[in-house]
């Protein structure tokens, strides 16, 4: 067992967690705890536009009542800007980023990916992005859940956006800068976000920083396919019944359930769970039906 192990979870206050949300927690939770390590939680609230008024507390208390207690202090995003600055300076004078006045229309009529015009041409107009200098592109990683993951090469080589036209930081940049100095070793997620990975891993490598290792957990969709989402209308977490909410989620991860767990507290069933976790029970799915 490690004590060197540090997981994260990492939601964004767009609304109020949901059963999705929550396999994503309990899952990134259990790897942490199974092997001794620390849970942290982050707000990324850099897109202000998507953001709804009181979430990001209604979130930490859905945690809370659900046993899900993190380790250290909290981190958001929205209180980072100047570290992220800091990053895109240093690429900037590294040659690995540049401006780019390239709209969506265009890079739409390119197939959605974009072709590096304006790092070749230079910006048209002022109101310009900031783009990566994708010198290293990674398209594929061990998962260690799913096993190899390949991604569509073009995609993979994309110079993607690090800040956008509007001024805010994209995600792709906030979110490694944060792995990276929370001293995040795995990033256990939703598989939704398998393509954003080598992104990712693209961005640690140009940084010259140790990228942590990744494990994405299968989703969970409606009987239409459509994966439970606040943008889908996904119902909130129901805070009166934690336990019952944590039964389903473990059961939806394929983890075993003694019969007298259901009169437990959530954090003795979290307790139990974690004594029983195993990382091979999880299923490989890439998409599962909600239990209910």
């Amino acid at each position: 067992m490690t004590t060197s192990y540090i997981g994260r979870f990492a939601p964004s206050p767009s609304g109020p967690l949901h059963f999705g949300s929550l396999i994503a927690a309990v899952g990134s939770y259990l790897r942490a705890r199974a092997q001794g390590g620390q849970w942290l939680v982050r707000i990324e609230d850099i897109d202000p536009p998507r953001e709804v008024a009181g979430a990001s507390d209604r979130i930490l208390r859905t945690l809370e009542a659900h046993g899900l207690h993190w380790d250290g202090e909290l981190m958001y995003q929205s209180h980072r800007s100047a570290r992220y600055d800091e990053i895109l300076e240093q690429l900037s004078q590294e040659a690995l980023c540049y401006p780019c006045s390239c709209t969506r229309k265009r890079v739409q009529s390119l197939g959605g990916v974009y072709d590096g015009h304006c790092r070749l041409h230079g910006p048209e107009s002022d109101q310009v992005a900031l783009r990566l200098h994708n010198s290293a592109a990674v398209s594929r990683f061990d998962d260690a859940l799913l096993g190899p993951i390949v991604t569509d090469v073009y995609f993979a080589e994309e110079d993607f956006i690090l800040k956008r036209r509007d001024g805010l930081y994209a995600y792709q940049l906030a979110v490694v800068v944060d792995d990276h100095d929370q001293g995040i070793t795995e990033v256990v997620r939703g598989n939704d976000l398998l393509e954003a990975t080598v992104r990712q891993l693209t961005l640690f490598s140009q940084l010259g920083w140790q990228a942590p290792t990744y494990l994405h957990l299968p989703l969970a969709v409606w009987t239409d396919g459509h994966k439970l989402s606040k943008q889908n209308h996904a119902p909130a977490l129901d805070d009166s019944q934690p336990t019952a909410n944590l039964l389903l989620a473990l059961r939806f991860l394929g983890q075993p359930i003694e019969p007298d767990w259901a009169e437990l507290s959530p954090e003795a069933v979290l307790s139990a769970a974690v004594q029983q976790f195993e990382l091979t029970r999880i299923p490989r799915e890439r998409h599962l039906l909600a239990p209910f």
